[in-house]
């Protein structure tokens, strides 16, 4: 029975770990994509103003 318990608490920390990476990368990601935007807009700037 404790063996059942290990194994299941071992998976979830698991995919604990993995979910974290995944949202740590998902998170720079987004963020070097919103520089590179905003570094576009502001190169652009002169063609934007009315």
């Amino acid at each position: 029975m404790m063996e059942k318990v290990y194994k299941t608490m071992k998976s979830v920390g698991v995919w604990n770990l993995v979910l974290g990476i995944v949202l740590i990368i998902s998170g720079i990601l987004t963020g070097v994509f919103m520089i590179v935007n905003g570094a576009t807009l502001l190169k652009k700037k002169s063609d934007l103003l009315f």
